[in-house]
């Protein structure tokens, strides 16, 4: 690709493209190739974030009284905006965050599909009235929005999943300051560009950059912020949850170990296409992502041989070539602490049967290439079968029954996905109940969810207050006052 002068963005607060307070600034950087600078961005402070807080407060009243219809018109816009622009803002994406371009299309294209979503079930979200006994008086309920919402995203998935927060946010009457991942700016702008361009006011949405050092604290604990909206770690999720308030709302999606079992009646060409699919794309970081792989001992030699290699058959490189299956992992300290964790299976016993290493030839020196990785012989209790990796790794455990693979699969402090292959409907059924998990899959990969439907996780995945997506990932963003009206 030929490089271009590095261009200078800016953050947005209270209607103004504004840089930080102190001048600094910090590189969004191609993760294919390092030496490729996509965009220079604001190191926002925190004075930068109260200011931004300020403004989301300011702008709060005239917006939670704008009419809903009008609302949803800015969000229509903005998804219009979204499509019109598909095509750079995919290549954005591919060059800032790693991913192949076929999957950045598709997230644009979903972006703007939420923003649809909502625009339109936000025109019928609203209370309910009551049964009483009183003739002369009426009971009912009202939504309201909550004030100001801080909304922290990260570098996976940088436009869809702030889409998801930030339009049921914007069409309940909310306020919002928007922190992306470090990352992933410059997607995150785009999002911001469509808002303003559909005619969002000034101060409703605010957008900062930087780090979570400089801008977390403000956002997490001024008195302005009624709820916080984040995608992440669960170790930053716990940091967040233990330093807000009492009356600050939360809504945490965090970790995932998602297992995938296979049972001695399924498909194996399937459930290998699944393991593929859910554990490699995105170079296996999504939170959702297939890490574990469940299967019984009888199908354990055939399912690895063929796992093994169809690994072998992927084609690792720059997303922006169509036949690039597998893009660079997002940056040198996923790339080093996936590296790490291949060491660590390594060391306790674990057979690596491929991959697990920097792909050789000039192609691959500037970029935070990793080759797919199947670990064997893997027992339960390892580190690479507990703990969250994010990266393509995959650990085959084997099992010799239904009851074994639901302890092994629950045996983790994550509860997010899980899926199970099998042509029996009393397996899936059981499967269905008895796994500790928020979304569960029968005969489909762990990764993906409808946009009209909830989502989140159990155990340390979610704080498991509220859901997201769907009609129901409005909720979040109001809060019920009960009117006892006597006449």
């Amino acid at each position: 690709m030929l490089k271009t002068e590095v261009k200078t963005f800016s953050m947005l607060i209270d209607g103004q493209w504004t840089e930080s307070s102190n001048g600094k600034t910090f590189d969004s950087v191609n993760p294919a190739d390092i030496t490729d600078v996509v965009g220079r961005f604001p190191a926002g402070t925190t004075e930068d974030a109260i200011r931004a807080i300020r403004a989301a407060e300011a702008a709060f009243e005239s917006w939670s009284n704008t009419a809903p219809s009008k609302r949803a018109e800015i969000l229509k816009k903005a998804a219009s905006l979204l499509e019109n622009r598909v095509e750079q803002y995919a290549e954005e994406l591919t060059r800032e965050e790693g991913k192949i371009i076929f999957l950045a299309r598709a997230e644009i294209k979903r972006s703007a599909a939420t923003f649809r979503f909502y625009a339109e079930e936000g025109l019928s979200f609203g209370g309910e009235t009551y049964p009483v006994d009183d003739a002369n008086s009426v009971v009912y309920s009202i939504r309201e929005p909550l004030g100001v919402v801080s909304v922290i995203t990260p570098w996976n998935f940088p436009i869809s999943i702030p889409s998801r927060k930030i339009a049921p946010a914007l069409i309940t009457g909310n306020t919002v300051v928007f922190k992306p991942a470090s990352e992933t700016p410059l997607i995150a702008l785009r999002l911001v560009e469509a808002l303003v361009e559909a005619g969002l006011p000034a101060g409703v949405l605010n957008f900062v950059t930087g780090s979570g050092s400089q801008l977390g604290d403000p956002l997490a604990t001024d008195p302005a912020i009624k709820a916080i909206t984040f995608t992440g770690s669960t170790e930053t999720g716990r940091a967040i949850q233990n330093k807000v308030s009492l009356t600050t709302r939360t809504q945490m999606e965090l970790g995932g170990k998602n297992p995938i079992i296979v049972m001695e009646d399924g498909d194996i060409d399937l459930a290998v296409n699944l393991t593929i699919k859910g554990g490699f794309d995105l170079s296996g970081q999504a939170c959702t992502g297939t890490s574990r792989v469940i299967v019984m001992r009888a199908k354990a030699d055939e399912f690895v041989s063929k796992l093994v290699e169809k690994t072998k058959q992927l084609k690792i490189g720059n997303g922006l070539d169509e036949s690039v299956e597998v893009g660079p992992l997002a940056n040198e300290r996923q790339f080093k602490t996936v590296s790490e964790y291949v060491r660590i299976g390594q060391e306790e016993g674990a057979k690596l049967q491929i991959g697990g290493m920097r792909p050789e030839g000039e192609l691959y020196e500037k970029g935070y290439y990793l080759q797919p990785a199947v670990f064997t012989d893997v027992a339960p209790n390892m580190r690479i079968a507990q703990e969250e990796i994010f990266g393509p790794v995959i650990s085959v455990l084997t099992v010799d029954s239904f009851e074994e693979a639901i302890r092994v699969a629950n045996d983790v402090e994550y509860g997010l996905s899980a899926s199970i292959v099998t042509k029996d409907i009393a397996t899936a059924s059981r499967f269905a109940k008895r796994i500790q998990s928020g979304t569960v899959k029968v005969n489909r990969t762990t990764t993906g969810n409808l946009i009209n439907a909830p989502f989140g996780g159990l155990k340390n995945s979610s704080t498991s207050t509220f859901r997201e997506s769907g009609r129901v990932g409005l909720e979040f963003f109001t809060q019920i006052k009960m009117v006892y009206l006597g006449y």
